[in-house]
C-alpha cells in the first residue's frame, strides 16, 4: 500500500518564527516558510536527499520527549564546537552507561555511534552522530 509512496516527518513548536530562525540561522539548513492561509504558517525542511521535514505551530506544544532528528555528520567533535559556538547547549547525562563528557558527548566505544543531543528553541530533542 504505502511501497511506492513518498513519507515525511513532522513535528510541533510553540513559535514558528523563532524556529525558521533556528534552523536557518544556527543549523543552516535550507528552512522555507509555507503560508496555508488564514494566517497559518509552516516551515519546510529541506534536507540531503530529497527529504522534507514539516515543522507545524502548535499553541499548546509540548516538547518531544525523544530524538525528533538525528543529524550524522563527518566530525562530530568539531561540529559540537562549532554549534556551542553559536549558543546550542548540549544535554548533560549520567545515567548509567549513557554518560556525556564535558563537552555533551557520548562515546559509543563499540556500543553505538559518539552522539550528543540538544534542543530546538521549542525543546524538541535533536542529536548530532558521529557518520562512521
Amino acid at each position: 500500500m504505502f511501497i511506492d509512496k513518498k513519507a515525511f516527518s513532522s513535528f510541533s513548536v510553540n513559535d514558528i518564527d523563532k524556529a525558521k530562525e533556528f534552523y536557518r540561522g544556527v543549523l543552516g539548513l535550507d528552512a522555507q516558510p509555507i503560508e496555508m492561509g488564514g494566517g497559518y504558517s509552516m516551515l519546510e525542511l529541506n534536507v540531503t536527499g530529497g527529504s522534507k521535514i514539516m515543522i507545524y505551530p502548535k499553541p499548546n506544544h509540548t516538547p518531544a520527549t525523544f530524538t525528533v532528528l538525528n543529524f550524522p555528520v563527518d566530525d562530530l567533535e568539531k561540529t559540537v564546537d562549532e554549534l556551542t559556538a553559536k549558543g546550542v547547549k548540549f544535554e548533560q547525562y549520567d545515567m548509567g552507561d549513557l554518560k556525556t563528557d564535558a563537552k555533551g558527548i557520548v562515546h559509543g566505544d563499540g556500543r553505538g555511534p559518539d552522539i550528543a543531543w540538544f534542543s530546538d528553541p521549542a525543546g524538541n530533542i535533536i542529536s548530532v552522530l558521529q557518520n562512521n
